[in-house]
């Protein structure tokens, strides 16, 4: 059976705990000198390019980014529950910190919604909102690395997580509306970004330097604290914010220009990143939960249907000798109960009784040890007098059914390796088929057994009988468990049989007679200290 594909408990599942593999690391690499590349091309010239003002881009990319950035935080807040970290909690607050920044930023931007801005003229406001969001991003993602590792007080999880997770967004919107409701009052008051709608201000590189060099700071210290695929991500995500900062600011000194329009596509690609990075290992993680479940669940039919095959077995097998056990009793009774008892003859029929007896008792300890996929110990075996006791075992029941004995057996055999009781099983198995098969047949009724080398290294037994045959179809399901053809059958018998054979590194297969009945075959091969 094979092993459940389940993870151990304390293997990493999350996002933020599963450390990196070499592909990852190799795929963020790759993303980053992606990254570099094209702000190199971007910065040869092709930055300072203006082109036309289009007012309802800044709509569509605030939109998408306030998507992509809400979807994470979600995400990431979700991680959350199930980790209980500070860090965790950080990095999801400032994602929905950014994505709530964007409102108001488009809200005032001039000739997003309205010429002159929804909130005001936005001349300032509009990029001093901005700003704060640059800001703010690295900053929880400093705070993120700072608290990564720190265990929490476990009073602060003693509420409700969506008590935590709500007082997280509350408190964010609040900040959120606070600056947006400073930006907008001070307008007038605040340092000088834009000189008019479109052209930066010298203090703007000043200012965009800053913003560069505190997410420079963010991306030290995940770098030195690294250890986690969220972290090899977020520094993917911070680099693009660098980059952006530098296309939307430095080159041109303009909006709308060729590096703000590229710097605004960085920012989308930042945004996008981690949720990428999040779906995916979602998936991934369903995935193999699916996969735990469904071999959970096969698991479990398996245990139940060797549980069925137990009992299914212990009563196939333990039919005949009880069977023998009975009558034989009932001779020894009718011996004894006679106006003078033979006692010779109940005495035979008694020792036919413990004979059976021991027989049934060796039966049912192979079968616990073949579920137990146990190796009984094996000797080396005449397969003709394994033949002769199993023709012994069933001699009344071929007597009974008149049925005659035709045994073509090769006295020069090698030697085999087996275990006695489950060879003399298997052939019990075939031979009680073929009486059964020809019980209810007129006509000859002969049991043919034969004996012969096949293929060089193996013995091979052949049990034929001139029975009803095998019905049509049936010839590749008659092994399989469960699986009958008679009325009262229970679906074991040639199961085990295979299961024995194969166990004894053979083969047993059933071929159609020419005329009335079928032939079983199983090999067993030589005893290599015996073989000539």
């Amino acid at each position: 059976m094979m092993k459940p594909d389940i993870m151990p408990e304390d293997q990493p599942f999350t996002l933020s705990t599963l450390p990196p593999g070499r592909a990852q690391k190799r795929l963020a690499l790759a993303v980053m000198l992606v990254f570099l590349g094209a702000l190199f091309i971007l910065a040869g010239g092709l930055s300072n390019i203006q082109l036309r003002r289009i007012d309802s881009f800044v709509p569509a990319y605030g939109m998408a980014m306030f998507v992509n950035d809400m979807i994470t935080a979600v995400l990431l807040f979700n991680q959350f529950a199930i980790l209980r970290s500070c860090a965790i909690l950080a990095i999801s607050t400032g994602y929905l910190f950014t994505a709530l920044m964007l409102v108001p930023w488009m809200l005032v931007f001039p000739g997003a919604f309205a010429p002159a801005g929804l909130l005001g003229t936005g001349l300032q406001s509009t990029d001093w909102l901005n700003a704060l969001r640059y800001a703010g991003f690295p900053t929880f993602v400093i705070a993120y690395t700072l608290l990564k590792g720190v265990n929490s007080p476990k009073r602060l999880w003693e509420g409700s997580v969506g008590a935590t997770i709500l007082s997280s967004v509350a408190m964010t919107s609040a900040v959120v509306c606070s600056v947006t409701v400073l930006a907008i009052v001070g307008d007038a008051y605040l340092p000088r970004i834009m000189l008019d709608p479109v052209h930066f201000s010298t203090f703007a590189l000043y200012l965009a330097g800053c913003l560069i060099l505190w997410n420079a700071i963010a991306l030290t210290l995940l770098w030195i604290r690294q250890r986690s695929v969220l972290d090899l991500w977020l520094m993917a995500v911070v680099c693009a914010y660098a980059i952006e900062i530098y296309l939307v600011s430095y080159p041109g000194l303009a909006r709308f220009s060729a590096g703000w329009y590229a710097g605004r596509v960085f920012g989308f690609v930042s945004s996008i990143l981690v949720l990428i990075v999040l779906l995916h290992e979602i998936t991934t993680l369903y995935a193999q939960l699916h996969r735990a479940v469904l071999a959970q669940r096969r698991e479990r039919e398996a245990r139940l249907m060797t549980g069925d095959a137990v009992s299914a077995s212990i009563a196939h097998e333990i039919k005949q000798p009880l069977t023998t056990i009975k009558a034989s009793a009932n001779a020894g009774l009718n011996w004894l109960d006679r106006g003078e008892p033979e006692l010779d003859r109940a005495r035979d029929a008694l020792r036919r009784v413990v004979t059976a007896g021991d027989r049934a008792d060796a039966l049912v300890e192979n079968i616990r040890t073949h579920f137990r996929m146990g190796v009984r110990p094996r000797t080396s075996l005449d397969i003709n007098d394994v033949i002769r006791g199993a023709l012994t075992v069933v001699g009344d029941k071929l007597r009974t059914n008149r049925i005659a004995v035709r045994a073509d057996l090769n006295e020069r055999l090698p030697r085999i390796r087996g275990e006695q009781i489950q060879l003399q099983q298997v052939l019990v198995n075939l031979i009680g088929n073929a009486i059964d098969s020809m019980a209810t047949e007129d006509g000859e009724r002969l049991l043919s057994i034969r004996s012969e080398v096949h293929q060089s290294r193996y013995v091979m037994v052949s049990v034929q009988d001139t029975g009803k045959g095998l019905e049509p179809g049936t010839d590749d399901r008659i092994f399989n468990p469960m699986f009958t053809t008679k009325e009262d059958g229970m679906g074991m018998g040639l199961a085990i049989c295979r299961s024995i054979i194969g166990a004894h590194e053979g083969e047993i297969s059933v071929t159609p007679d020419k005329g009335p009945g079928a032939i079983f075959h199983f090999t067993v091969p030589f005893d290599p200290g015996s073989a000539s």
